[in-house]
């Protein structure tokens, strides 16, 4: 069935995952699409940072499930292929307990080998996680792929099928212990909850499926970053007529009573749009976007109520030489539990944190001059709401990441190869890219804030209004970011009647999975 075209106008507010997702496909459904984004590369906190010769991801470096963009770019009419290089990671990445090391990959019997060599008498665990895990993700997968707009979607058939294997009084951990005894194994496939900037002893057990996505599908980089991929979105955006404008911010949407008419620009330019597609950061984006009085239930006394992520400390480095790491390491604190309670309960900084190692360069030669690395360290970090003096610790928590990284043995005398250096805060994520309280994966995803409780795609206060992004169903991480702009999409074209594209039946974005 050929889709009917509209031609009707959109105007999507940041160019992040979730913006251009659903700029490609409105614009590739006949819409008339601008995308206003303030900053001046796309990608949002996920943009591309360059530092001399070296080129990073600024945030997410995680690619799980690429066949949701495959659908995405199909269903624009494109082919992901044509646009972006991907490559499977192969482990997934290396996990370091001290002297221990586990890397655990999509090869199951290799991963329970190590196991068994590692963590002996959890191999037999391991199998029984995978077995119940892919029957959760069965359930779970039709309610990240259609809104909740109220209650009453809690008694459709699929809530009332899933609902004893979404574990909801349970935590991430305590499904976990389950299946592991050892801690440190259990640390291998709980630390994913902090993809959603929350503790795995708080965060609910539906979301033991993060680790089962990775184990099932892989992980993967497309060469030249993560960025590449938004790139070549915006490129497809292009190619259907639409056009991404950077540098370019978006100071309030206009209303008329309780209808969104357009928008006004930073320059103060007025335009008219049939439809705001809302990709901003959500707390920002009710705090800023909307005059006084205009919203209610999201008016900025209600937003402070709401519970918010942690955040994070970020590096990125230029070093001379290679690195001898996977492309992802992550390196425990000794005592995981507390540094986790550290972060999310007393919003303290850890003595003793954990970090993220990001060194891509050990597959694409594309991010740094040749026979050198372009390095990003990561440690998560309470956000704003906690009492650091982020400007007056700014060199001193700096410092204490470089201590700790050169606390790895492949990083040993690192400050002395360090060619390009940016240090990046939970101040810097809120005043330079408008994260409210810097929480860097948005709203958390606590039982009151999920699903019908988040906020909704078709936005509840003000009519035209769509949201994508972290912030609303299905929630964050880029899988759920991709999903939440074909529902928003989906409704746009259910409300102007408009016939989608047969790659957009309910149900296909997950298609591909089992061919992957």
């Amino acid at each position: 069935m050929k889709a009917v075209q509209s031609t009707r106008k959109a105007v999507i507010v940041g160019a992040g995952p979730g913006g251009l997702a659903a700029g490609m496909l409105l614009a590739s459904h006949g819409y008339e699409v601008d995308v206003y984004e303030k900053q001046a590369v796309v990608g949002g906190r996920s943009s591309r940072l360059h530092l001399g010769e070296y080129q990073f991801d600024r945030g997410a470096t995680f690619l799980m499930m690429p066949h949701l963009i495959e659908e995405l770019f199909e269903m624009s009419g494109r082919s992901l292929d044509n646009y972006v290089d991907m490559q499977e990671l192969t482990p997934l990445y290396s996990l370091h307990f001290g002297d221990m090391v586990f890397k655990p990959s999509r090869d199951r019997e290799d991963t329970a080998a190590q196991i068994a060599r590692l963590f002996p008498g959890d191999e037999q665990g391991y199998y029984r996680y995978l077995e119940e895990e892919d029957v959760k993700l069965d359930k779970v997968m039709p309610l990240l792929r259609r809104p909740f707009a109220g209650l009453a979607d809690y008694m459709r058939a699929d809530v009332i099928r899933a609902l004893p294997k979404l574990h909801l009084n349970d935590t991430v951990y305590g499904r976990l212990s389950r299946y592991f005894k050892d801690e440190r194994l259990k640390q291998a496939f709980t630390f994913q909850s902090k993809y959603l900037g929350m503790s795995a002893w708080e965060c609910p057990g539906t979301f033991t499926i993060l680790s089962y996505l990775e184990h099932r599908y892989g992980l993967f980089h497309p060469k030249g970053g993560l960025n590449s991929v938004f790139e070549a979105m915006a490129k497809v955006i292009s190619e259907h007529g639409g056009r991404v404008h950077t540098s370019r911010g978006v100071q309030r949407v206009i209303t008329q009573g309780r209808k969104a008419t357009g928008v006004v620009l930073d320059n103060e330019e007025q335009v008219n749009a049939d439809h705001v597609v809302i990709n901003a950061d959500f707390a920002t984006a009710m705090n800023q976007l909307f005059e006084p009085g205009v919203l209610r239930k999201y008016a900025p006394e209600q937003l402070a109520q709401k519970k918010y992520s942690c955040s994070a400390a970020m590096l990125y480095l230029g070093i001379d030489g290679a690195v001898d790491l996977e492309h992802h390491s992550v390196h425990f604190s000794a005592d995981y539990h507390k540094n986790v309670d550290e972060i999310t309960k007393f919003k303290t900084l850890s003595e003793d944190p954990s970090i993220y190692v990001h060194n891509p360069s050990v597959l694409d030669d594309t991010l740094a001059p040749a026979g050198k690395s372009a390095l990003y360290i990561l440690m998560p970090t309470p956000n704003l709401t906690g009492e650091t003096d982020w400007e007056a610790k700014r060199e001193q928590v700096k410092e204490q990441m470089l201590n700790r990284a050169e606390q790895i043995p492949q990083l040993q005398g690192l400050r002395d190869r360090i060619e390009e250096m940016s240090f990046f805060t939970p101040l810097d994520w809120e005043q330079q890219l408008d994260v409210y309280q810097g929480a860097t994966f948005n709203l958390t995803h606590n039982l009151g804030q999920m699903m019908a409780f988040r906020p909704h795609n078709q936005f509840e206060e003000v009519d035209g209004v769509w949201l994508v992004g972290g912030g609303t169903h299905p929630g964050s991480g880029l899988p759920t970011i991709f999903e939440s702009a074909r529902i928003s999409t989906s409704l746009i074209f259910k409300q102007d009647g408009v016939t989608r594209s047969t790659k957009m039946d309910a149900g296909s974005v997950l298609a591909g999975a089992e061919h992957s």
